[in-house]
Order: structure tokens, then C-alpha cells, then sequence
């Protein structure tokens, strides 16, 4: 097959309807199969995405604070068993007593989220009555979402949550001492050499750093404008969103946890196993791991996992095939940009495969 003749003529099209810009990055094992860079770091000034730009990863993060809380749990600091309320001290809250570690890790807990996406509130609304600018620490997100009532008993269903990962976050700086931020720089980004990842404030200055934006369009669907996305999260990411990597770093994150340059291999194994039951849909099974979704098929058997990121001016995708022993890394400054290119590359490496 022709990667290059085959995908590119596909990106450049997207790019040409303002429908991708990004970068993708397509692995087996120490070889690229295929790589392109497509659109706009900066539109304004017409500054092309190279393979070298940053992009927001927006949930993607949460695997970062996977494995970080994975580390911890190999040293004993806690476990997996370990009731969250109780380690950090917090009083006062909805949260039940009765939710631990594993139930954060797999989206078992429960609790309220700051924004209930599953039910269609859009995490860019927190921000209409509270400035972005006012929450840059772990403890600053607890306000938003300790006095919201469960939505389920913990370990009696399943729900994205993305507040479970800041009580993970949490737990993180009481057992290290240090940040959030800090301890991933210095026990994942570097441990899996990601020598271009970090926390990038929206307000300063950085090199190499894709601004995103979405499209404004009229009642035709005619694109009028740019809208940027500077007030729509935080101004520097945190325990369940918003870390900056390039593809080559993504890439490399997740072979460095398979390798276990990251974690044990009983903790190596377990990051890369379903652990519960999400919901069913077309023709796969969706189960949660920590951090990781994965798609079964029809037989049970694991077709591929991923995490993927979305949020106003990003949208962001690792997947990974056990089987081919391939990553696909799409990383857009566009809400919608890497949703449907997925499947295309979907059908491109599993022909026999059915898509969603």
C-alpha cells in the first residue's frame, strides 16, 4: 500500500476545506509508517504545523496521571483499594466515602464532574460566570464539583469523569510533595524521554506551540471567522487535561510504558488491560482501563485501544493495535479535526475490520 500517496492526497483535501490542521504520525515498532503536517500552528500569521509543534492534548493528559498513579501504587503509597476522601482529608464534600483509586482510574466513581459531557453540557460554559484565569492549581478545580450529588453508587456503572482525575492529581502532589506538574515532568515525560512535553501557560510566550481556534459560521454553514480558544479552559493544564506534547512524544510515551520504563511489569500489563465495561455500540464492546478505552469485537478480542482529547480549538487521538504493533498519533488544533480521519486510517490498516 501507498501511506504516503494514499493519506496525503486525503490530509491535503481536509486542509484545503479548513477540515484538518494538525499532524499525523503513524508507527510499527521503531519504524514510521507514515508522518504529515498539515494547516496552521498560528493562522493569523500563517505559520505551518510542522512534526516539531506542540499541540493541547486536552484529555490525553488523564494517561499521563494513569501512569503516575500507577508509579505510586508500585511504591506502596497507596493502592488501588485506597478510599480517596479519607487519604486527602477532604470534609464536607457529596462524595462517597466508599470511592477509591481503582474506581477514579476507571470512570467507576460515580461523583458529579464539573461538566456532565455524557449528558451534553460543554466544559467551555464553566467559564461564562468564573474566569479562566482563577483556577491554575490541583485544589483550585474542588469547588467545582465536591458539593455535586452522585450519579451513581461507586463501582455501579460507568461514566467519563474528568474530575476523578484531579482527586488523582490530588493524591499525587500529598504522596510526592511536589506539583502535579512536576512529578510527571520529572517521573513520565522524562523516564519516556518526551523531551518536548510540558504544562504551557496560555499567557506567556512559547516556542513551537500551536494556537487553537474553531470555525464561525453563518446560518449557510459558510465559515466567517476564527474563534480562538484562549477563554474556553485554563490557562495551563492539569491533572485530567491540557499537557502539550509533539506526535514524536506521544508516540514514544506509550511505547516507553509497553517497554515497562515506566512502570512494573504486573502494573505494565494491567495499564494495558480492560478492566470494566463501558457500553456497547454498532458492532464493539467499549471497556475502560486506566486511562485507556478499549474496543473489543464481537469475538472479545482486542481490535485497539486509545485515549482521546477534545476541547474548544483541539481535539487530539493516540491508538495503539496489539495485534500490528502499531500507534496512530493525530494531534489538531481544530475541535473537529481528527474524528474522522481516525477511521479512514482505521480502514486503511484493518480492511477486514467493520467501522462505527
Amino acid at each position: 500500500m501507498d501511506w504516503e500517496k494514499t493519506l496525503d492526497i486525503y490530509f491535503r483535501d481536509l486542509e484545503k476545506q479548513d477540515l484538518f490542521s494538525g499532524v499525523v504520525l503513524i508507527t510499527k515498532g521503531d519504524s514510521q509508517l507514515y508522518n504529515g503536517a498539515y494547516g496552521y500552528a498560528s493562522r493569523p500569521w500563517k505559520i505551518k504545523n510542522t512534526l516539531e509543534t506542540r499541540f493541547d492534548t486536552a484529555s490525553i493528559t488523564k494517561l499521563f496521571t494513569s501512569v503516575a498513579t500507577l508509579q505510586i501504587i508500585d511504591q506502596g503509597q497507596f493502592d488501588f483499594e485506597t478510599p480517596v476522601i479519607d487519604f486527602l482529608g477532604l470534609k464536607d464534600t457529596t462524595i462517597s466515602k466508599d470511592v477509591n483509586v481503582f474506581h477514579l482510574l476507571t470512570h467507576t466513581s460515580g461523583i458529579g464532574d464539573d461538566s456532565e459531557e455524557e449528558d451534553g453540557e460543554v466544559y467551555e460554559d464553566l467559564w461564562k460566570t468564573k474566569s479562566n484565569y482563577s483556577v491554575t492549581n490541583t485544589t483550585d478545580f474542588l469547588p467545582q464539583f465536591i458539593h455535586k450529588p452522585a450519579n451513581f453508587p461507586p463501582g455501579e456503572g460507568c461514566c467519563y469523569c474528568n474530575c476523578s482525575y484531579v482527586l488523582l492529581g490530588l493524591m499525587i502532589e500529598k504522596v510526592s510533595g511536589i506539583s502535579y506538574r512536576d512529578y510527571v515532568r520529572e517521573n513520565v515525560f522524562a523516564n519516556a524521554q518526551m523531551d518536548y512535553s510540558d504544562f504551557l501557560r496560555l499567557d506567556r510566550v512559547h516556542e513551537n506551540v500551536a494556537e487553537g481556534s474553531d470555525p464561525i459560521q453563518d446560518e449557510a454553514g459558510n465559515v466567517v471567522g476564527w474563534k480562538k480558544n484562549i477563554y474556553s479552559f485554563p490557562p495551563i493544564g492539569s491533572p485530567d487535561s491540557g499537557a502539550h506534547v509533539t506526535a514524536n512524544d506521544l508516540d514514544a510515551f506509550l511505547r516507553s510504558v509497553a517497554a515497562e520504563q515506566l512502570l512494573s511489569p504486573e502494573l505494565t500489563m494491567a495499564f494495558f488491560s480492560p478492566q470494566v465495561h463501558y457500553r456497547e455500540i454498532n458492532n464493539w464492546t467499549l471497556m475502560y482501563g486506566y486511562g485507556l478505552k478499549f474496543y473489543l469485537d464481537k469475538a472479545g478480542e482486542v481490535v485497539c485501544t486509545q485515549k482521546e482529547g477534545i476541547n474548544a480549538g483541539v481535539s487530539a487521538l493516540i491508538r495503539n493495535y496489539p495485534a500490528l504493533d502499531v500507534n496512530v498519533v493525530l494531534l489538531s488544533n481544530l475541535e473537529e479535526g481528527v474524528w474522522d480521519p481516525i477511521w479512514v486510517i482505521h480502514e486503511l490498516l484493518t480492511p477486514e475490520e467493520a467501522n462505527l
